[in-house]
């Protein structure tokens, strides 16, 4: 195919405006899942916040493995 006959299928093309319809296109969707994504973020910092808060200054310590060769 040459350049010419590539021009010439788009010759008559003519683009359809599209306008945006939220009840058709599905906006309300987005907005309830922003708003469970911004929920669940506030409630992750919550429990973060509150297992920080039980657990204190504590540290735990891991002991050491006891092995078949230790005397």
């Amino acid at each position: 195919m040459s350049k010419e006959d590539k021009k010439d299928i788009f010759a008559d093309y003519k683009p359809e405006v599209v306008e945006y319809d939220p009840e058709v296109d599905g906006g309300e969707v987005y907005k309830e899942r922003d708003e469970h994504l911004d929920h669940k973020e506030d409630a992750l910092e919550k429990i973060r916040k509150a297992k920080a808060k039980a657990k204190g200054n504590q540290t735990t310590f891991r002991q050491n493995i006891r092995t078949e060769n230790e005397k």
